[in-house]
């Protein structure tokens, strides 16, 4: 007997990566898409599948509206996934035919694209291990407005096997995108945490760019390793200079 799993996916104007997802959940007895404000065509997309139910919610921050659309789930087990991951085949298959402990909760490694190319360093992008399954009356995400995670104090965290792919940028205005949000939650999330300046954003911005391209071996990924890292340190920078501003 497959286990009894919801499939919770977080969504926001995903029209180019949410279908591929979609269709990678099918087979799972129920598949929730929480969406919090798309105006593309997104909810479009999502009523084509018949095995997906869609809700609407304000965003409340990464790790507290995980929290709410787990709330909604029939099933006590989540699968989280973000609208821009999809699960291969053999993970599919390996996630329906577990046998489900509780206490423990379940990771998976993520294979990071950018223009189509597996990027197997840089920080954050390999390796990169997520617990996304979980028993929702035992544990739940973190209230962190970003870098949520489950947690898992007290559990025991089982590795699959398989790998999921997620595309987490697909052109250079997502880069943007992406760093105006994740600067602006990062400053509110650690506004009475920490102690920014200038100075500090700069130094902060210096040292993940070198982390990501030097340390982390970003320099071996050709143009997509140097975006990728000056990514990293253009997001640092701005992180920290919106945190000054709130202080």
């Amino acid at each position: 007997m497959k286990p009894q799993i919801s499939v919770t996916i977080l969504a926001k104007n995903s029209s180019e990566t949410i279908e591929e997802t979609l269709i990678s959940t099918i087979g799972f007895p129920e598949v929730l898409v929480l969406d919090t404000g798309s105006t593309d065509a997104t909810i479009e997309i999502c009523s084509r599948y018949p095995h997906v139910k869609i809700f609407s919610h304000p965003f409340e921050g990464f790790g507290p509206t995980h929290n709410i659309a787990s709330s909604l789930a029939t099933f006590p087990w989540i699968l989280s996934l973000d609208s821009d991951e999809v699960l291969t085949p053999k993970l599919k298959n390996e996630i329906l035919s577990l046998s489900l402990d509780s206490r423990s909760v379940y990771r998976i490694r993520r294979h990071n694209f950018f223009r189509k190319k597996r990027i197997t360093s840089c920080s954050g992008w390999d390796p990169d291990w997520v617990v996304r399954l979980y028993d929702k009356t035992q544990t739940q995400f973190s209230n962190d407005q970003v870098h949520e995670k489950i947690l898992t104090s007290g559990m025991n965290i089982v590795t699959l096997i398989h790998p999921m792919t997620h595309t987490p940028y697909r052109k250079i205005s997502d880069f943007l995108q992406k760093m105006q949000s994740y600067s602006t939650l990062f400053a509110e999330q650690n506004k009475d945490r920490r102690e920014a300046s200038l100075l500090k954003a700069l130094a902060h911005s210096w040292l993940a760019f070198v982390k990501s391209y030097i340390f982390k071996r970003g320099i071996f990924q050709g143009s997509e390793g140097f975006i990728i890292s000056l990514y990293n340190s253009h997001t640092t920078f701005y992180k920290y200079l919106k945190l000054s501003e709130k202080e």
